[in-house]
């Protein structure tokens, strides 16, 4: 069964550079055989605040948290808001703290490939490293590959989405397949394991 690689990540702008950038990355597990879903910023925007003592939950919310349960492996991309993570990515990462209780908890085992943009690079490396200490919190694996991007040295994207800057669209391409790629030497899936 071909592996489930789940994309969280983007802005209240649509196609922003956030968005996209985990887009293609998605593609490139895709292009391997993965099925993918990402939950962009739009979706992201939905979420209520985390409030660990109020239990109920949205469909929005539980929709989340199903579908990482689910996953194989993730792609998580944020923009370098002052040197950090963006509110609506930690408001979804913090969401996940519902997974404590699963059998496998959080992230544990799966790869985790990290993407962010900033308008310098100085942001870029201290959300790179914010995000991976996330990961590693969460017990995932964050990827060899961490791909940064600097948004303030041209439009990294055409206006039809495409990845407008070669290197660029190389790094997601390679954070996709080591996503993709260790999701396959993990063994059997997770979602087929669940199913069974």
């Amino acid at each position: 069964m071909s592996p489930l690689i789940v994309g969280i990540g983007g802005t209240t702008r649509p196609g922003s550079s956030s968005e996209l950038a985990v887009r293609a990355a998605l593609a490139a597990a895709e292009r391997h055989g993965a099925r993918t879903t990402h939950f962009g910023g739009a979706f992201l925007a939905s979420l209520p605040h985390y409030a660990p003592e109020r239990p109920e939950r949205t469909e929005e919310q539980r929709r989340l948290v199903e579908t990482v349960r689910q996953a194989d492996g993730l792609v998580i991309g944020s923009p370098g808001y002052h040197g950090g993570i963006s509110g609506l990515v930690k408001n979804a990462l913090d969401l996940l703290e519902d997974l404590r209780d699963d059998s496998r908890v959080y992230f544990d085992g799966r790869a985790v490939g990290l993407v962010v943009t900033a308008a310098g690079w100085q942001a870029c490396g201290t959300t790179l490293t914010a995000l991976r200490n996330v990961v590693h919190a969460m017990r995932g694996w964050p990827t060899p590959l961490g791909v940064t991007l600097n948004s303030g040295q041209g439009p990294l994207f055409s206006a039809t989405g495409e990845c407008a800057d070669a290197t660029a669209a190389a790094q997601l391409a390679l954070l996709g397949d080591q996503v993709h790629g260790f999701a396959l030497r993990s063994g059997t899936p997770v979602h087929a394991i669940q199913a069974a």
